[in-house]
């Protein structure tokens, strides 16, 4: 058996709306059953995804926070992976009207159009933290910290290859962990940019296609597809951007599109800020959604 384990996104993959549905669920039990591995692989905090989905002991490990903080469901152990919010920033936060915006472990994160107030007060502050974006989500986490490095950690602890892993996702905050991942899956629902990088683009919109890959993975091992390594680790070896490697795509029932936006954390296309002082902070009308 060539792919050992799957990391998967929450909120607009396994999840439409927040809720995994029946056949998705069950799609998880067979690959567990199969002696694979399951890894979340979330911009959620974790009191929301506990209370979202009560099946979360069936995973082996979650990355939550967007790589800030990792959780074992069996003991429920926990690991921060990041240093907290300093409580000059989430105070700031306040100060200047933001709003909503909720504070994790590791992260901070509020909606879009806030994204300049808050890049105004990191560089007030002078905190080297970044903006991660996805579908209209802001999370502000410690400069380096991501999907990525959150798996990384977690692979590390379950003695995993990155060559074994297949990763599935959907959004901007998941370009990063995809590229680590030996096989990248993108949903049909999925941003373009996500799509054009990725090994294989299913042809179901969320938990329909995550049981789509799960039913290959237990096929043939994803052996159709043939040797694959991680663009990361390719992109190391260059010193170049991860590559484009030509996508699959599975036409095997009409694509759903879907429009609305996802409740999630963002990610791949962040915003690095250091010390440096800028004019007053912008104007951002509060947007009425919780943060994915």
């Amino acid at each position: 058996m060539q792919y050992l384990a799957l990391a998967t996104d929450y909120d607009g993959t396994l999840a439409h709306d927040g809720h995994v549905a029946p056949k998705t669920l069950a799609a998880l039990h067979r690959l567990k059953e199969s002696g694979r591995k399951l890894i979340m692989v979330t911009g959620r905090e974790l009191p929301e995804l506990r209370e979202a989905f009560a099946e979360l002991p069936i995973f082996d490990l979650v990355v939550v926070e967007n790589g800030g903080l990792l959780y074992w469901p069996e003991g429920e152990r926990e690991q921060l992976l990041a240093e907290a919010p300093p409580a000059a920033f989430v105070a700031g936060m306040a100060d200047r009207g933001i709003k909503p915006f909720s504070v994790g472990r590791a992260i901070v994160a509020t909606w879009q159009p806030h994204e300049s107030a808050v890049l105004e007060l990191i560089q007030e502050l002078g905190l080297e933290y970044q903006l991660i974006f996805n579908k209209g989500a802001v999370m502000i986490l410690p400069s380096g910290v991501n999907k990525a490095t959150g798996l990384a950690e977690a692979l590390r602890q379950l003695e995993i290859s990155p060559e074994q892993v297949v990763g599935v996702g959907d959004a901007e905050n998941d370009h990063a962990f995809l590229d680590s991942c030996a096989v990248a899956v993108a949903v049909d629902n999925a941003i373009d940019s996500l799509k054009a990088k990725c090994d294989l683009v299913m042809p179901g919109h969320h938990g329909q296609g995550v049981v789509q890959l799960i039913d290959r993975m237990l096929s043939d091992d994803l052996a159709s597809l043939g040797p694959r390594e991680p663009r990361r680790k390719q992109a190391d070896r260059a010193g170049q951007p991860p590559p484009k490697q030509p996508p699959e795509t599975q036409l095997t029932e009409t694509p759903h599109i879907e429009t609305t936006p996802e409740e999630q954390m963002p990610e791949p296309s962040a915003i690095s800020a250091k010390s440096t002082p800028r004019g007053p902070a912008a104007k951002a009308a509060a947007k009425p959604k919780r943060k994915p």
